[in-house]
């Protein structure tokens, strides 16, 4: 049987009256692709069962939506990080969202950072004149991964070649494959220690928020670097200013910042230990191909009654 899906920002402009966001036009076209290519149809929200939600923002329009259609029964959403959903996920309708679908991205992009802090390219690309530093090598280091999902499982594996031993922190303690060790995320005080670089890809919860702060620093070795390619709140700022500071921490390597978007004149942004790139770990081409594949997986899945991809679990918020 056919499954019928609406998709924002047609939905929420039917449900609640707000303007077309036009420039979401050429995505919602190739989204309607993928839901055919899925094996749905794309209909007006009054008669569809699922929704594929595009309009970007807060939760607030969304759970307009879902207060004036209850019909509906999932709801797939573009990010792959929901920590500003989490009050929609108390409706009963199955959510999911993009965990894992940009992984390979993000991860590529964790392993150049970390690279780039080991050698110093901050300092190399600022200095005005010769300036020889010795680099570091990232082959046989100790890398922890703050997280179990899909960046860290495509990290482990372009980690492979460098021969580094790698633990991955997790909620659950099933083996990543790949990985040396993993372990519970309660271990991550016993770790640090033998930390040489610190990879943060896990998702932001209230648990989580300053997951790296003072304490945190203050136990890794000198020569540390950290990587966050997740979400700024999980690093204290101020902490990651001090340990940059006092030489706690060698280098950082940030795609995520608190606060986001960083100020100018902030003074991450002119420490030559700090390289930062702007929450751009993942390409819009990228991110539009692999939400498509998402999609079409997941109306496929709908329609045949199976569990969908990147089901997001309300008692986790993610």
């Amino acid at each position: 049987m056919t499954v019928r899906i609406a998709i924002a920002p047609e939905a929420a402009i039917e449900g609640v009256g707000r303007p077309t966001d036009v420039s979401l036009g050429p995505l919602r076209e190739r989204v309607a692709r993928a839901v055919e290519r899925g094996g749905g149809e794309v209909v007006p929200l009054a008669e569809a069962e699922g929704l594929v939600w595009l309009l970007p923002g807060g939760p607030q329009p969304l759970m307009e939506v879902l207060d004036a259609h209850s019909h509906l029964r999932w709801v797939q959403l573009p990010w792959a990080g929901v920590e500003h959903f989490t009050q929609v996920f108390s409706y009963p309708q199955a959510f999911t969202c993009a965990k894992g679908s940009y992984a390979k991205q993000v991860s590529e992009h964790a392993l150049m950072l970390a690279l780039a802090c080991l050698r110093d390219l901050v300092r190399h690309a600022r200095a005005p004149h010769w300036n020889p530093i010795d680099p570091r090598s990232l082959g046989g280091l100790n890398v922890t991964v703050l997280g179990g999902g899909g960046i860290a499982t495509e990290l482990v594996r372009l980690l492979q070649p460098f021969g580094c031993h790698v633990r991955v922190l997790r909620r659950s303690t099933t083996p990543l494959e790949g990985a040396d060790e993993t372990l519970p995320i309660s271990e991550l005080h016993a770790v640090l220690p033998s930390t040489d670089v610190l990879v943060v890809a896990l998702a932001l919860t209230p648990e989580t928020r300053h997951i790296v702060g003072a304490p945190e620093f203050a136990l890794l070795p000198p020569g540390a670097v950290l990587v966050n390619v997740a979400r700024g709140p999980h690093v204290d700022t101020e902490a990651l200013l001090k340990a940059l500071d006092t030489g706690q921490l060698t280098a950082a390597g940030l795609d995520v910042t608190d606060p986001e978007p960083l100020p100018d004149g902030h003074p991450l942004w002119d420490h030559d230990q700090v390289l930062i790139t702007s929450h751009c770990a993942d390409s819009s081409e990228y991110v539009a191909t692999m939400l498509c594949e998402r999609v079409a997986e997941n109306v496929r899945l709908f329609a045949a009654g199976r569990p969908l991809t990147g089901l997001v679990d309300p008692a986790a918020g993610y």
